[in-house]
């Protein structure tokens, strides 16, 4: 992975009126990384993505894209990126093919080399079978696809992707996110809004925002470092242990999963001893806790939790 920055911002922030959407937000992606933006939907990630497009102007703090400013010089950041939204964006009532075609004519590509380009992007991505099917009769996961090939006509450094895989069935966000990682070894930066957790693991580094303020970044075995959680699993869903255990103090938080509880603590605490305590008090007898590896929705609950505790 290259050191080279392609994004950097410092104290980035906007609002709407009295309505703060994005605050204080300082990022560094370099070039080759797949960056994630992680958090709920209203957390500021759309937001920050316009930002950084030149799609809108920060009210405070600074940032450069591809080597410009995006406050002062947005319209030279607009050729340097791809951008695909998280709804549909491409046109229904026509081909795959006239979609591509249209799209390579909005990025500056004519004559030889547009038509060249998109034969390239229909091959590389398997569209050629699609190439004459209208947009609009495709499934979600081929729709996704054409948009992403759609973003990268051009060739940018770098390209933005705001929850791309919403509404997808999960084989085809899997086919999605090997594309999206082929890309990235390729050189290109890639940027992507997403609040699933699992694909927060596919990233090479996160940046975790909730209420439009930066909770995290790092890579995600940092992130979980810093959390210092232990977890521990059981198969019991009486009541009395639920209850016990939310009111411990100790427990960072407890979900139930079906017929199993996952019990969330800081190291200093042992989550299956604390179980075993819960079930003993409440005189449930059952198969003893074991002790799991903490994940980044553990992470970010976590992260939650405490903003709020603060607040």
């Amino acid at each position: 992975m290259g050191a080279e920055l392609v994004v950097e911002t410092a104290g980035l922030g906007r609002t709407f009126g009295k309505l703060v959407a994005v605050r204080d937000v300082s990022l560094s992606v370099r070039r080759g990384e797949i960056f994630g933006i992680l958090g709920p939907n209203g957390a500021g990630k759309s937001t920050t993505i316009r930002m950084l497009c030149g799609l809108l102007t920060p009210t405070s703090g600074r940032g450069t894209v591809a080597g410009f400013d995006i406050a002062s010089e947005p319209e030279k950041v607009k050729t340097r990126i791809g951008y695909m939204t998280q709804r549909f964006s491409l046109y229904e009532d026509l081909t795959v093919r006239e979609n591509l075609l249209f799209y390579a004519g909005l990025y500056g590509l004519s004559g030889a080399r547009r038509r060249e380009r998109v034969a390239e992007v229909l091959a590389r991505n398997g569209l050629e079978d699609r190439r004459d099917q209208l947009a609009g009769t495709l499934s979600g996961g081929w729709k996704q696809r054409v948009a992403l090939a759609c973003a990268m006509l051009h060739e940018p450094p770098l390209v933005f992707l705001d929850e791309p895989t919403a509404g997808v069935d999960p084989v085809s966000r899997r086919a999605f996110w090997e594309e999206i990682h082929r890309i990235a070894t390729e050189g290109t930066t890639v940027i992507v809004t997403t609040h699933y957790m699992d694909e927060a693991e596919r990233c090479h580094r996160l940046a975790f925002v909730f209420r439009g303020a930066l909770l995290d970044t790092g890579t995600p075995a940092e992130i979980l470092a810093r959390r210092a959680l232990r977890v521990a699993e059981v198969d019991c869903a009486a009541r009395p242990v639920l209850d016990a255990l939310r009111a411990d103090r100790r427990v960072e938080e407890v979900a139930p999963f079906g017929a199993r509880l996952r019990v969330t603590t800081r190291r200093e605490h042992d989550p299956a001893a604390l179980v075993r305590e819960a079930m003993a008090a409440a005189g449930v007898a059952g198969d003893g806790p074991v002790e799991v590896r903490a994940n980044l929705e553990d992470a970010f609950v976590s992260m939650v939790r405490d903003d709020a505790r603060r607040a």
